[in-house]
Order: structure tokens, then sequence, then C-alpha cells
């Protein structure tokens, strides 16, 4: 089946699966594409629109594809989001994700004056060129064009419109690249710049083992509750994309910090109020993700760390010292919550780069 029917709409992976791990290089044909502004008048409909005004007696000719300059959010991406919520039960940072991406598009062709439902294939190329000029990343571009091919599959198969303008636009070239991960010795020495003396400084400590001892993603951990620790079996319950829940085993050690913080920190940070979440912030509530990123990068800092910590990379040290000890392939997919197992083999390749380093480093004939 061809990638711009409909049908592959709905076996077709989330946004971030298709840009993961990955650096695509820029297509050819945004290569051959002239700067904005620069490209001959005289050769306008075949290079295609750009950011510059249109020529005079444009409206004249084109008067169906004019659009009024709103900041109002178009009512095209706004059920399209719906769809996205309701029918495929995406996560609320999956759906910001696409609502972003839908808006910045949306902007840039309200400043061509064509409606969404008007939209080309060489506006969406321009659109795209218009990135890569603007300074992001491959990465970047790829999540961009795959939102807009979700959502004119999208637009096709509800009958708003009858043709796919990104159908025949070729995705980036890409080639794999290895995630970013701790040695041991830099998970032992991160763990030991939390100052467990105080309440804010155990709760810290016990989300670093948590997150490390279970590879659970930011979201996952901030939306943990206390009802999802068990401790007798040594486990925990949460819910990851897409809303599917998984159960996950915990470290001993983990599970030790994590008692003595909702024995100790807990009961203080709460301020004689309620919360069903395990892990609080200071007023007492839910902590954040951004909290969760800003005092990681902290003591990330403090413990010598040779580049700026993420809660990611403490969920591909996870993956990665576990394949190390050799656990299957499987299982760390199961852990992890990956749908596909593809996603999950870029860590045996993290495996196999440090193999070829400690043979180069130690063998006599290397």
């Amino acid at each position: 089946m061809k990638s711009g029917t409909p049908e592959h709409w709905r076996d077709e992976g989330k946004v971030k699966g298709l840009t993961r791990t990955l650096e695509p290089r820029v297509p050819n044909e945004l290569l051959r594409r002239p700067r904005p502004g620069t490209e001959p008048k005289g050769n306008r409909r075949e290079l295609g629109r750009s950011k510059m005004a249109s020529p005079p007696g444009a409206a004249a000719a084109e008067p169906a594809r004019k659009a009024p300059a709103s900041k109002t959010v178009d009512p095209l991406v706004s059920t399209f989001t719906h769809y996205l919520r309701v029918e495929k039960g995406l996560s609320n940072n999956t759906m910001l994700a696409y609502k972003q991406d839908m808006q910045r598009f949306a902007g840039f062709m309200n400043e061509q004056q064509v409606a969404l439902k008007d939209v080309t294939r060489s506006d969406v190329v321009d659109f795209l060129c218009a990135l890569y000029q603007g300074g992001l990343n491959g990465r970047s571009v790829a999540r961009y064009q795959a939102t807009i091919r979700n959502f004119y599959r999208f637009c096709v198969t509800e009958g708003v419109i009858k043709e796919d303008p990104v159908a025949t636009i070729d995705s980036p070239k890409i080639r794999p690249g290895l995630p970013h991960f701790l040695s041991v010795a830099d998970v032992e020495r991160l763990l030991a710049q939390p100052d467990g003396s105080t309440p804010i400084g155990l709760r810290d400590k016990a989300m670093i083992e948590v997150m490390y001892s279970t590879g659970l993603r930011v979201s996952e951990l901030c939306a943990l509750r206390v009802a999802d620790i068990q401790m007798n079996s040594g486990s925990l319950r949460c819910i990851g994309k897409g809303n599917k829940e998984r159960v996950v085993p915990v470290g001993r050690k983990a599970l030790g910090i994590v008692q003595q913080y909702l024995n100790e920190s807990r009961p203080k940070m709460l301020r004689q109020g309620a919360s069903p979440y395990l892990f609080l912030n200071k007023f007492g509530g839910k902590i954040g993700r951004i909290q969760v990123w800003q005092l990681l990068r902290n003591y990330g800092e403090k413990a010598g760390l040779r580049e700026p910590l993420s809660p990611h990379m403490l969920r591909h040290s996870f993956a990665t010292h576990l394949l190390d000890g050799g656990a299957d392939l499987r299982s760390v997919q199961i852990m992890l919550g990956h749908s596909d197992i593809t996603t999950t083999q870029i860590y045996t390749h993290v495996v196999e780069e440090r193999l070829k380093q400690v043979y180069k480093a130690h063998h006599p004939r290397a």
C-alpha cells in the first residue's frame, strides 16, 4: 500500500517515533529550492511561493486560494487535534507537539494567504525549506513533515480534500545515531549529589534512583501516584504513551530510598494538604517535567558530567546497562514500553560500539 493512502494513517507511529535517535540529511529537493525572495520573478510559478509578498494581480488570478490573516486556530486543526485525542488516545505531550507544529505551519500559510485546505505540494516544500533556512536541524524538520503528513491524510480520510499534497514529498534520508548515556561511575557520582538530609534532597535522590532503576520517561515519573508503587512485589505501575499501562520492576536500592522519602520527606512537603502523586514540588503539588529537567541539569553539573544531563539520558543509561549485563532485547523493550522492537534495537548498536572500543584499547593487534 502506498504511503499516501488514508489507510496507512491508522498504522502510522507517533511523530516522535519517526525522529527518535535519528539525524536526517536535507532532501535534495530542499537544497535546490532557492532562498525566499531570491528566485527570478518570471519563474515564480515553477519555483513555488516563498515568504515574499504575492505579486500584483495574484488576488485576481487565484481568488479561491486567499485566506484572511488571522491568529485564531484553524477549524481544521481543531478537528484534527480532537480526532487525535478522542480516536487515537495520544498523550498530552504528543498532542501538544502536534498542535504546536500545526500552528506554525498554519501561521506560515496565513502569511502566504493560503487556506489549509488549498495547500499544494509546492507550499509544503516552501515551508520545510523555510524551516531549514531558519536554523532548525534535520530532526526537527522531519517531525514537522510527519505532522503535516498525518494532518492531510486525516483530511483526505474525512473527505475535506481529494488529494494529499504531502504524499509525493520524500522524507529526509536518515542515518542512525547512538543515544547518549552515562557510565556506571557517572551514575554513582550523580546519585551522591542530592542532600538526603533535607526533604527536597531526599525527594530528588528518590526520583533519580527510580528513573535509573526503571527507565521511566519524565512524564511517566511525574504522573506516578503513591498507589502505583508496589513495595511487596518490587514493581511499579505506570501509564505510558497512548495511555498504555505497563508494570516495571524496581531495584531494592530505589525502593529503599522511596520508602525513606515517603516516611520522612513527603509528609513535610504536603503541608497539611493531600495529593495522590508520589513526587511533589515545594508547594505540595505534582512536580512538573520542566522542574525535573532543571534539577537533573544542576545535579549533572555538580557531578562533573561531560555533557548536560537530561531525563532521557537516564533512560538510555538504564537500557544500555541492562544489555551490558546480559538482558535480552525483548525484556528491555517491555520495560521501556516500546511498541516496536526496532526502537529498542538502537541500544544493541551502543553495546556493539562499546565492544569495539574495548577491543581497540586492549588488543595488541587492534
